[in-house]
């Protein structure tokens, strides 16, 4: 199975990201309004408090390359939607055309 690429996201982006999850008070409501994981919010936020979010050296991601990879990603999961759904029709013209030979 093809692997998503991993998206990467502006230290401005994770600052923001969090800053909004510790206003609503709730992690799985502001990565839904973002398109975000819970889970890689969840862990942003626990950087922050920690003081490791933007680590200094760390390789600066502009907003161009933000949503290249956002976009590659988005491409990656719509080519494995692809393939299921081609699949899937694959299996009922099986069945059908099974069923018309007996």
């Amino acid at each position: 199975m093809k692997r998503i690429p991993k998206q990467e996201y502006t230290a401005e982006f994770k600052e923001q990201a969090v800053k909004r999850a510790d206003e609503v008070g709730s992690i799985a409501r502001v990565a839904e309004e973002l398109g975000l994981v819970e889970q890689t919010l969840r862990n942003w936020v626990k950087a922050a408090k920690a003081g490791k979010l933007n680590p200094a050296g760390a390789r600066q991601i502009t907003a161009e390359q933000m949503e290249l990879s956002r976009l590659r990603a988005q491409v990656a999961r719509l080519e494995m939607e692809l393939v299921e759904m081609e699949l899937e029709i694959t299996k009922k013209a099986a069945a059908y055309f099974a069923k018309e030979l007996l």
